[in-house]
């Protein structure tokens, strides 16, 4: 499992802004495009130049929800941060503080809602919440009460809509598919005009870093996803005709090869994927991944490198350093094209 990187990001190439404070629009951020062994540094408004009529282009519309809750268990405060729903009253979830018991409730101030540590989770350090509430009511005292995930790169305690795609539809991830933040729908309005088709599923984000150098173990990280028939019959019908299919996000990748078989066919499919895309793995559903760029711990690289090889990302990535490129939700862009279809 995974491969080691090695490089550093100076805190200089953390962005820590939305990027339409930064530079007045979404679309306005970075575009480094990885073409076989071929290097392009260009503009994300002008992402249009890298697709041609025919070609596919898969978008997650999970929205995201604010998934950080502060609380009391006795007289110790504690950060609850949500990662993936399990039911209509459970959540797993990263518990922060000191003295946390399992037998104690977990008090919601100026709420009245409670709730209790009702198992492990899917691993450590996640443990099984039971609220007091369940289905929309849990919702809504979420909605009410949570807020974004702030990581040490972020400044300001940006509002929920900084953390969403133009898009965003269908509320699940505790973290913003942030691969799709750039879009604008001036520029999808430009794809779609050129002939470039848009589908899109949901899969929605669990918590990708559990604090003191821990980070999700990428082959036991389940996550709820749905790849509807539209999407599906979209994605076959373009490869049939000679088209590619561009995913956006590691997310995307990870929906899409959790319902191909062995001849390339998406089937639709409504569930959790515990899939792990890594090096060797032989991506049969998608031609290109349109993503941001990753921490050398993120599990996020190996994926890149079933796309690519290592020695050519790596280099680009030394490059996209070099070039001032952007790092995290806020940051710049990378287009990764398979070799095969230069």
């Amino acid at each position: 499992m995974g491969v080691p990187y090695s490089f550093d990001i100076p805190d200089s190439l953390n962005a820590s802004v939305p990027a339409e404070l930064r530079t007045g629009a979404r679309d306005h951020v970075k575009l480094m495009v990885l073409d076989g062994q071929e290097i392009t540094h260009d503009h994300f408004s002008n992402l249009e130049r890298y697709f041609r009529e025919g070609d596919t282009l898969i978008l997650n519309n999970s929205r995201t929800i604010p998934p950080v809750l502060k609380a009391k268990q006795g007289h110790h405060d504690i950060e609850v941060r949500l990662s993936r729903k399990v039911s209509s009253h459970e959540w797993e979830a990263l518990l922060i503080g000191d003295l946390i018991q399992t037998n104690t409730p977990i008090c919601f101030q100026k709420s009245g809602v409670e709730a209790t540590v009702s198992g492990l989770g899917s691993e450590p350090p996640l443990v099984v919440l039971s609220f007091s509430l369940e289905g929309t009511d849990l919702f809504d005292f979420i909605y009410r009460f949570a807020t974004p995930i702030r990581y040490e790169y972020i400044d300001a305690p940006w509002p929920l809509e900084m953390y969403q795609t133009v898009y965003a539809s269908v509320p699940g991830s505790v973290e913003m598919p942030s691969a799709g933040r750039a879009f604008s729908w001036r520029l999808l309005k430009k794809l779609k005009k050129m002939g470039v088709q848009i589908g899109y599923v949901q899969l929605h984000t669990g918590l990708s870093y559990y604090e003191r150098n821990r980070w999700p173990n990428p082959e036991a990280h389940p996550e709820e996803f749905h790849v509807p028939e539209e999407t599906a019959h979209l994605v076959n019908q373009t490869r049939k005709n000679g088209g590619r299919v561009i995913a956006t996000g590691t997310t995307v990748v990870r929906a899409m090869e959790s319902c191909v078989n062995n001849d390339g066919l998406v089937t639709p499919h409504n569930g959790i994927t515990r899939l792990y895309v890594g090096p060797g793995y032989q991506v049969r559903s998608i031609d290109g991944l349109l993503t941001g760029f990753h921490e050398p711990e993120a599990s996020h690289l190996d994926m890149l490198t079933s796309f690519v090889e290592k020695d050519i990302l790596m280099n680009a990535y030394q490059d996209a350093l070099r070039k001032g490129y952007l790092w995290h939700e806020f940051g710049d862009m990378n287009l990764i094209l398979q070799e095969k279809h230069v």
